[in-house]
């Protein structure tokens, strides 16, 4: 059966914030993409998940339709996702995340556990260090904008792929990309740091789902099993997007941690 996607926004202190609506009659879950993706990418997962989980997908600060913000602070990607459950009415949400998406996820449960039944942590670290480069810093050396979509997308030479499917129109006609590089770049800086406390104060169950090449060290990995009670593990074949390079694979782990709440 399938249900009508809707896209609607709210706005935040002046600032639109947009979010996917997959529709059902099933119960709320919140997904939460990470750096340079956007709501639209759950769509698979909604559509495998079914009729019993209505799943509800934002685009966040600065990301695909909703407006850049002034900052890129944890406790601003928060705020976002608790306008957007009072936005909606929904008490209680189960909250998926990738990458940033899954770091905002748990410290969210962290802060505002009433509101959070269950979690699911996608690649999303307890602790992560900067050293060196910022790992998004390559973005600053793409371009922005160009006047056609073809031109662009030669612009974005080998990353072009990745961001294809997400370009957008400009209002003078032209396309650009679907976040502004600096953003990215800075949003990746404040994410970094230990989150230990915030990964631990959670109790509600949650399955952490981590790629076999992803950028969780195996001793972390453990790590966050063994010192947040209630955490159960899921390993996949994949990097760091395992997500969506094992659509199938993590829709079934998923499927199966949800069927047991």
């Amino acid at each position: 059966m399938s249900h009508t996607i809707n896209r609607a926004e709210l706005t935040i202190d002046g600032r639109r914030l947009s979010y996917l609506d997959f529709g059902g009659p099933g119960r709320p879950l919140v997904a939460l993409h990470g750096h340079m993706s956007e709501g639209a990418s759950f769509a698979g997962l909604a559509a495998r998940l079914g009729s019993g989980w209505r799943v509800i997908a934002p685009d966040q600060r600065g990301h695909g339709d909703s407006d850049r913000a002034a900052d890129y602070s944890r406790q601003g990607y928060v705020a976002d996702v608790l306008a957007l459950l009072d936005h909606l009415g929904l008490d209680r949400v189960v909250l998926l995340g990738h990458s940033l998406g899954a770091i905002n996820a748990y410290q969210f449960a962290a802060r505002h556990p009433a509101r959070v039944a269950a979690l699911v942590n996608t690649e999303g670290p307890a602790e992560l260090g900067l050293h060196g480069p910022n790992p998004l810093s390559f973005v600053l050396d793409l371009p922005y904008q160009a006047p056609t979509r073809e031109a662009l997308i030669e612009g974005l030479g080998h990353f072009a792929p990745f961001f294809a499917d997400g370009l957008r129109r400009d209002a003078d006609g032209g396309w650009r990309l679907p976040f502004v590089p600096r953003d990215m770049v800075d949003s990746e800086e404040l994410v970094h740091g230990s989150h230990w406390a915030d990964w631990t104060a959670g109790s509600c169950p949650a399955l952490l789902v981590h790629g076999s090449r992803g950028v969780i060290p195996a001793e972390q990995v453990q790590e966050m099993i063994s010192r947040r009670p209630g955490t159960r593990r899921a390993e996949l074949d994949g990097d760091h997007f395992v997500h969506a390079a094992d659509p199938d694979g993590f829709a079934a782990v998923v499927h199966e941690f949800l069927r047991g709440l």
